[in-house]
């Protein structure tokens, strides 16, 4: 029989791995960081972990510190001699860097992914990565679950008539198109073009599609500056939209983003708790992963099928 798994977090996501192991149905375990006067730290495991499995909870968001304390803590797990070290990473960050998109750049998730195997993980779990083809960067098993589950129910539970799915530009219309044949609902997609000179800056912005009279939802994997979700949602409510709500996976929210969001024609934005918000705003609502995760988790640790959770 295989031995108890060990939940361990990092600090940038101590919120959502503790409802994690409630949710799994254990507590987390002990783990301390010395941390020295110049800003350096050392993570350190205050129980053991040897012959057995681990899950090490956190999102790799900035600043680097988040991304540098799980590497840590694999390399840590591993020279413990953990037999399955699983990074348990709600939010991948630098997945915006999956290609070389101009010369002189770096794959950024390439690299992460190198760093995360070479610090020892041996399983790699997350949500709704911002290119599938992620996956295909890392060398160890990927369990990459959708947040389909969550936010379908959601959105039924809102009865709206009239519904249209819109992707917020042409890279998400696979994931709206999902959502179209499960809600049976219309389908749009906005067609956004980036400034070149300058990062979050979009020039113009059209939609393709029919939205007059229509209750739409905006659907995307993560938002950041909220320029483009609030700007796709005053455009389509310009076409003669009844309303405009969104459900973004991962709450980036830098910069301005509240401002705008609270500012914007948005009625509601629905993000899960993969980050934690930095302040609370009447616009947005939270929708929590950990029931799912914890799922995963546990069929992961029993040598289970987890099919059912990669349903788009």
């Amino acid at each position: 029989m295989e031995p108890t798994a060990k939940i361990f977090s990092g600090r940038g996501s101590k919120v959502i791995a503790e409802k994690i192991a409630k949710a799994y149905g254990q507590d987390l375990g002990k783990v301390a960081f010395m941390e020295f006067s110049d800003g350096e730290f050392q993570p350190s495991f205050e129980e053991t972990v040897r012959g057995g499995r681990v899950f090490l909870i956190n999102s790799t968001n900035p600043p680097a510190e988040n991304l540098f304390e799980l590497l840590q803590m694999c390399d840590a797990a591993k020279r413990a001699s953990s037999k399955h070290i699983t990074a348990v990473i709600p939010y991948f960050g630098y997945a915006r860097q999956d290609r070389k998109d101009k010369p002189r750049v770096p794959i950024g998730a390439k690299l992460v992914a190198n760093l995360l195997t070479a610090a020892g993980a041996t399983r790699i779990m997350t949500m709704d990565l911002h290119a599938d083809q992620i996956q295909g960067f890392f060398e160890v098993p990927v369990d990459h679950i959708y947040s389909s589950s969550l936010f379908i129910p959601d959105i039924e539970k809102l009865k709206l008539d009239d519904l249209t799915i819109a992707s917020p530009d042409m890279g998400g219309s696979k994931r709206a198109n999902a959502y179209g044949n499960q809600l049976h609902a219309e389908v749009v997609i906005c067609y956004k073009q980036r400034s070149k000179v300058k990062a979050n800056s979009i020039e113009k912005m059209t939609v393709i599609g029919e939205v007059e009279n229509r209750n739409v939802i905006l659907l995307d994997d993560m938002i950041d500056t909220a320029g483009t979700l609030t700007k796709a949602a005053e455009m389509l409510m310009d076409k003669g939209a009844k309303s405009v709500r969104a459900y973004c996976t991962h709450p980036v929210l830098s910069g301005k983003a509240y401002d705008r969001i609270e500012k914007s024609v948005l009625q509601e934005l629905v993000v899960t708790d993969t980050i934690p918000l930095r302040q609370e705003s009447p616009k947005i609502r939270v929708l929590s992963t950990a029931n799912i995760f914890a799922q995963v988790m546990k069929k992961v640790h029993n040598h289970e099928s987890i099919s059912g959770h990669f349903v788009m």
